[in-house]
């Protein structure tokens, strides 16, 4: 279910989708995916409202997706050589992610 939270980040109110609710010391809190900034951010029960149908009617701005069969890259560098050439890695790094990062820009 959507619901509307204040976000303290972008001091404005989104539309969210809430992942996990905790307890901190002296207040709820609650996790929430915004599906139209597409990120997780966590928000104080207090900030949380029922969505109204008008504003349920705008479009999301972002959508959740896959990249289906994509594979990490890392930067490898050979001091000997004094080479360096992107190869395949067996998870995401640090390097893998800017670099793909970089491609999607």
């Amino acid at each position: 279910q959507i619901c509307v939270v204040f976000s303290e980040e972008l001091k404005c109110w989104c539309r969210a989708v809430i992942k996990s609710v905790m307890y901190c010391t002296d207040h709820y809190q609650a996790e929430c995916f915004l599906v139209d900034y597409a990120k997780c951010v966590f928000v104080k029960s207090k900030d949380i409202r029922v969505a109204q149908e008008a504003f349920m009617q705008i479009p999301y701005r972002a959508k959740k997706c896959k990249l289906y069969r994509t594979k990490p890259v890392t930067l490898h560098i050979d001091f000997c050589e004094d080479k360096a050439k992107i190869v395949p890695a067996k998870r995401w790094d640090s390097a893998a992610t800017r670099y793909f990062q970089n491609l999607l820009k």
